[in-house]
């Protein structure tokens, strides 16, 4: 692979893990004050209760959706 491509992959794995953790700074802040925080927009709460709904709701569609989830987010590291 081309060194440059290699360096675009760094970037955009090293953008992913800072979106990733602040995922759960995000939930942890939202749950203590109670209010959707200022740095992310949207409200995770409600999006991340969405998309649990969402899923449950399909039934083994949702269980592999969830599997492939899991599986993408287990390969950034």
């Amino acid at each position: 692979m081309p060194d440059w491509l290699d360096r675009v992959k760094g970037w955009i794995k090293s953008i992913t893990g800072v979106g990733l953790a602040l995922i759960p700074v995000g939930l942890v802040l939202q749950i203590l004050f109670d209010a959707p925080v200022r740095f992310v927009t949207g409200d995770i709460l409600d999006n991340l209760m969405g998309l649990i709904s969402q899923l449950g709701d399909a039934g083994l569609v949702g269980l592999i959706a969830l599997g492939i989830i899991l599986w993408l987010f287990r390969g950034q590291n």
